[in-house]
């Protein structure tokens, strides 16, 4: 990527458009330093330390609220994707709201239980589930097992038989529908790992239908993540509702279909942010002509704004004409800046005027990898060391991607509400880490 590192001529591109954003998860910017549901962040930085995550709890009831008046409330079920973020105050804030969850794995299944979701409102997603974890799920009785392939069709079957059980699953079906997102994330597509194929489809489900230890409960789909328009959806809506009536006129009747999540957000001036009043119309739309309850699996777009990375300035260098601010957040802490090239809106807690003069800086963490870096090439007003920063947008995909690479314990997390705020996972000390750890007798 090129970089420039003459200062910038006019006003920051970002001041306006973060200011008009920041009020929806209730982010306020003064020249004493940002507030975040009536909390100063400086406040709690200096308290719990940095890098700190914090969440606005009325933010995301606000966001949650909003995708129901979009889809027009019963019949339909929220499943709240739990990989965009799985701390348990969140998990918890959610259930009160009335979502479920869509989980991916064993530990998410117990996550998901232990907040308090009820079984029956959560449905268990991806390729690659364990025995144990069919097991688990048929034993908790979640609502469905979405069923990835043939091969997994048998073996839930199989472990229904050996648990004396019977076992309700929906097809995940690949619709090979491009949904203009970036590689990693569509997973939509005929050369992705997911789902059964739209050919494969029926045969499967009739196969399902004939298995007295399966019954078969729906469709489901996923075709990717950080999607900006409706149309995607609509192509696979039509792709499923071919098979819905195609079982139809074998008289094998469905109760539900799936449309999984995928919703987008922008993180930066001039992305395309989803209409979600149109995209609840096109889902619901679909769901009531064909008869059938409808699931979403929103994960990002309930979370992600509500979401910030407090992290705090260590240094200022120069090499040759490149600019770097070091900041104690590093990759372990948000991997997405380095994964996917994603892009985080970076201000400091202390407002500047938005004519503030600005320089071209790559901002950069103090782990030992070139890839360690949360912004490049940013024009931002200048920072000093010490400063407070607040990586904004950082609710999902982030603690759940995190890592303690370097031996850096992972952040801690923080809830706010009302001017309240708690401490929802605290960090742990490095003699934590090591502590997990243990050591042959023969190297004693």
């Amino acid at each position: 990527m090129g970089r420039s590192a003459g200062p910038p001529e006019g006003t920051d591109p970002e001041h306006a458009w973060v200011v008009a954003r920041a009020a929806r998860y209730g982010l306020v910017f003064d020249q004493q330093g940002a507030a975040m549901g009536g909390v100063a962040l400086e406040a709690i930085a200096a308290q719990v330390g940095t890098p700190t995550y914090v969440y606005d709890a009325d933010g995301i009831v606000r966001r949650y609220r909003e995708l129901l008046a979009a889809i027009g409330g019963a019949p339909a079920h929220v499943c709240y994707a739990m990989k965009a973020n799985s701390v348990q105050a969140i998990l918890r804030l959610l259930a009160r709201e009335g979502a479920g969850a869509d989980i991916v794995s064993g530990g998410e299944l117990q996550r998901a239980l232990a907040a308090g979701i009820a079984a029956d409102r959560i449905v268990f997603s991806g390729v690659g589930k364990t025995d144990d974890e069919i097991d688990a799920a048929l034993g908790a009785g979640v609502a469905s097992i979405n069923v990835e392939s043939s091969e997994e069709l048998a073996r839930v079957s199989a472990r229904a038989a050996a648990l004396g059980t019977r076992a309700r699953i929906a097809l995940r079906v690949n619709p090979d529908v491009d949904p203009d997102t970036h590689p990693y994330l569509a997973t939509g597509l005929r050369e992705s790992k997911f789902g059964i194929g739209v050919d494969e489809a029926l045969a499967l489900a009739l196969r399902a239908v004939d298995d007295p230890r399966l019954e078969l409960v729906g469709l489901a789909c996923h075709i990717g993540s950080q999607i900006a328009e409706a149309a995607p959806y609509r192509e696979s809506i039509a792709q499923l509702s071919g098979i819905v009536g195609a079982l139809r006129e074998r008289q094998v009747k469905l109760s539900r279909i799936d449309m999984g999540g995928g919703l987008g957000v922008a993180y930066r001036p001039g992305e395309p942010e989803l209409d979600v009043a149109a995209w609840g119309r096109a889902v619901r739309t679909a769901a009531d002509e064909l008869g059938l309850v409808l699931v979403v699996e929103p994960g990002r777009w309930l979370v992600a704004e509500a979401g910030v990375l407090l992290t705090r300035v260590l240094g200022r260098k120069r090499n040759g004409e490149l600019g770097f601010v070091v900041v104690d957040a590093a990759m372990n802490d948000l991997i997405r800046p380095a994964l996917y090239d994603a892009s985080h809106p970076i201000v400091p807690a202390r407002a500047r005027p938005a004519d503030a003069a600005l320089e071209v800086v790559d901002v950069v963490g103090p782990v030992c990898e070139s890839g360690d870096f949360l912004a490049r090439a940013r024009a931002m007003p200048r920072v000093d060391t010490g400063e407070l920063l607040l990586v904004l947008d950082a609710g999902a995909y982030g603690m759940t991607m995190a890592s303690t690479y370097n031996t850096r314990p992972l952040a801690a997390e923080v809830l706010v509400q009302g001017g309240r705020w708690e401490v929802i996972r605290r960090r742990k000390s490095v003699q934590e880490l090591i502590a997990d750890e243990s050591v042959p007798e023969w190297l004693k």
